[in-house]
């Protein structure tokens, strides 16, 4: 005769659950993107293949945010 170990299922609050990591924001050459402090914007330049840093024009101004993307979307 075989046991069968149970599923249990991880509760909300335990500190042992599995940390899930969101997908890393990629931008590109051209994207149209949003900013919380600065507005709408397009990105201009990128900097890295795994995109280290994006150079992005507001209009009134160019900045170079860098990862993570937290305050930054892509429309």
């Amino acid at each position: 005769m075989t046991k069968s170990a149970a599923v249990r299922r991880p509760l909300p609050t335990s500190p042992f659950k599995v940390r899930v990591q969101a997908p890393l924001k990629r931008f590109a050459v051209g994207d149209r993107v949003t900013h919380d402090r600065y507005g709408l914007g397009r990105a201009i330049g990128v900097e890295g293949d795994s995109a280290i840093a994006v150079l992005v024009d507001f209009g009134s101004r160019q900045e170079r945010i860098t990862q993570p993307y937290t305050a930054m979307f892509k429309l």
